[in-house]
């Protein structure tokens, strides 16, 4: 009877073992049996190639020569004035303490002498003017109160004692220049700023990352008040503090911007 054509031999030398179900390798595309079916039971030539491409890849990457630091990158980066390699993290002359680190020159401090002393004069004048405004501001709250308690708009609820009233001068650009309002004295700046925005019918994205948050600022100073303050605080602080019945600014500000400019322009 003749043999019949049936299965494949495995191509392993010492094996040349007939297998009904041979496996093809996906590597070098042999036919093999069961026991000789993976690429490391047949000298697959695509295990050497892969084995010497890691050895080579680890022989030309470059360790960091900073202390203690095993870290390693595929491509030198060299510091320019010590002339050692680095990691990514050790590459600046600062990160690794670099033996040839240039100290800034005299002229550098000088600079920087100079504009503090600037900043403090200009602080110094902040806080005469705050004064001087302050003194003004409490005269006028006095007399403009008993009008705000005529027409302010507010939560009806609140007891008399408990409301603080301020004229709220609006962003510009606003239908209207400013609006007569009252808060709780207990109220944190920031639930102040959103009820304002509501009585003015205002747009209020404080709760959501944007490029500007509405802000109540310090008529005479123009110094955005911390959200989380006190309403009640203020009214006490005995440096250009506010006054029931006293102005307040609602501007949109950027979190970059702690004073609003131009105070003036709002209370022409």
């Amino acid at each position: 009877m003749a043999e019949m054509d049936v299965g494949r031999h495995c191509q392993v030398e010492r094996c040349r073992r007939l297998d009904f179900l041979p496996f093809v390798c996906d590597g070098c595309s042999g036919v093999f049996c069961l026991e000789h079916r993976s690429r490391e039971s047949h000298s697959c030539p695509e295990v050497t190639v892969i084995n010497e491409r890691l050895k080579s890849d680890t022989s030309t990457s470059h360790p960091c020569s900073f202390r203690d630091c095993a870290e390693r990158e595929l491509v030198p980066i060299m510091c320019p004035s010590c002339e050692k390699n680095f990691c990514l993290r050790h590459r600046h002359q600062s990160d690794h303490e670099c033996e040839k680190l240039e100290i800034p020159k005299p002229r550098m401090a000088a600079t920087q002498k100079l504009v503090k002393d600037i900043i403090d004069s200009k602080t110094g004048e902040t806080t005469s003017k705050r004064r001087k405004g302050a003194k003004n501001s409490e005269t006028a709250a006095k007399v403009a109160l008993m009008k705000l308690k005529m027409h302010a708009a507010g939560d009806k609820s609140l007891p008399q004692t408990e409301r603080i009233y301020f004229q709220v001068f609006l962003p510009k650009g606003s239908k209207e220049k400013r609006k007569a309002m009252f808060f709780c004295r207990g109220w944190s700046v920031g639930k102040a700023t959103d009820f304002a925005a509501s009585l003015a019918s205002l747009k209020n994205d404080n709760n959501r990352l944007t490029a500007k948050k509405l802000r109540l600022c310090h008529s005479v100073s123009g110094e955005a008040l911390p959200l989380d303050h006190i309403l009640e605080t203020w009214i006490a602080k005995e440096d250009c503090p506010l006054y029931s019945g006293g102005n307040i600014i609602l501007e949109y500000l950027s979190d970059e911007e702690q004073f609003l400019k131009n105070v003036d322009s709002y209370l022409e």
